[in-house]
């Protein structure tokens, strides 16, 4: 069975790695892997060592770039090349299956169907900001997807205030995170200055600026902190990028502060910390960072936002604090160190049920059934049907809307 697998990017942050796991569990259950990707980057060479060819082809991807008339234009231009080289790769793999992974690559999954081929749809996404008439234009493809797969109950909610058809055609399977090859255990008293530690992207709406405010508050009443960086901007970001260095050059800042750029293995990064934050200020559909702290035996404090408390608000060593509040986030800092040996023992037990709850091979194992079951199920709708579907599911109403 010959799979297309489609990806926005190349890079290894959370749904880069979800995406991998996806390729290594169809490699394993014998399926005819191909993914593609619009650029070159370490996804490519991770996906080549397990054996999956990969097939560099243009398509559109949704950013909020696109909102301005100059992001506009390259869209468009963008569509127009992925349309036609994307259907001349589907021509020419034949594909009996199309796993899109995000919604922000939409082309695949329309030209897929067209070309009769199934799609399972994979959501990564939980964006419940936008108008909900730009979240109905932004999701509306999924409607022609075969089945769906959603990375957290979070993200199935906001995608169903779209369109609540959908429910019904989506499964949940939490994210795979793999865990250090051996935990180490956090020290029981904390090293001098308290390491604290931030992985992923570096963005303002990741909360690396609240980060930071909760580091200047800590060292303003005295505590000794430090606060290691690990990730990258954008590099359509380069106003905040500039705006980030200048911030952690101020003289307060200087000596506690170190960004280290982005790293594909964090244990290293993990095993020396003392305390992992994630201080998201917009909803996060899951939070792998978060997860990947847990595995490491160390106390969490992540924002109580979005699907954070899902993926990490059970575990005892975690603790949620407020998006956006940095006095909050100083606040927890605070509680966590003055009883880390509580909550280092209370880590250990968590780093053994996250290994668990979150094992790689059960994700390989529920996407990889997924895709069988859609081949093989009977009666997938024409192309004709699907348009059908999908007017009969807007109505006249949300046509109106939309317009």
């Amino acid at each position: 069975m010959k799979v297309l697998v489609s990806h926005p990017g190349a890079s290894l942050y959370g749904s880069d790695r979800m995406l991998l796991e996806s390729l290594i569990g169809m490699v394993e259950a014998g399926l005819d892997a191909v993914l593609t990707v619009p650029e070159d980057g370490p996804l490519v060479e991770q996906a080549k060592r397990h054996g999956v060819p990969v097939v560099l082809c243009p398509a559109p991807v949704l950013r909020k770039s696109a909102l301005s008339p100059r992001g506009f234009a390259a869209l468009a231009r963008e569509t127009a090349v992925g349309v036609v080289r994307g259907w001349g790769t589907l021509r020419r793999l034949r594909p009996d299956v199309v796993y899109v992974s995000t919604l922000t690559t939409p082309t695949w999954t329309l030209l897929a169907r067209v070309a009769g081929a199934p799609v399972v749809g994979h959501v990564h996404e939980a964006e419940s900001g936008p108008p909900r008439w730009v979240q109905r234009l932004i999701t509306a493809p999924l409607l022609t997807c075969s089945s769906l797969l959603v990375n957290s109950t979070y993200a199935l909610d906001v995608l169903a205030r779209s369109w609540p058809g959908l429910r019904n055609r989506s499964t949940v399977v939490l994210n795979g995170v793999a865990g250090p090859p051996a935990a180490d255990p956090p020290p029981p008293r904390p090293a001098r200055p308290v390491r604290l530690l931030y992985v992923g992207r570096l963005s303002e709406r990741k909360g690396v600026l609240v980060a930071l405010a909760a580091l200047e508050e800590l060292l303003s009443t005295g505590v000794d902190v430090r606060l290691d960086l690990v990730g990258d901007v954008f590099a359509e970001h380069a106003e905040f990028a500039r705006h980030l260095h200048d911030r952690v050059g101020r003289p307060e800042l200087r000596d506690h502060v170190a960004i280290h750029g982005f790293a594909a293995d964090v244990w290293d990064h993990l095993s020396t910390c003392d305390v992992l934050l994630v201080p998201s200020v917009l909803p996060e559909p899951f939070g792998n960072s978060a997860v990947e702290g847990v595995l490491a035996a160390r106390p969490v404090i992540a924002s109580r936002t979005g699907g954070l408390p899902e993926a990490v608000g059970h575990f005892t060593s975690t603790r949620l604090v407020a998006p956006g509040d940095p006095v909050d986030l100083a606040a927890a800092i605070r509680t966590v160190i003055s009883s880390l040996p509580e909550v280092a023992a209370d880590a250990q037990r968590d780093a053994a049920r996250a290994a668990a709850l979150y094992a790689p091979r059960r994700y390989r194992d529920d996407v990889v059934a997924h895709v069988l079951a859609t081949v093989r199920s009977p009666g997938l709708p024409s192309a004709r049907a699907l348009v059908a579907r999908g007017w009969s599911v807007l109505g006249r109403r949300d046509v109106e809307e939309l317009t």
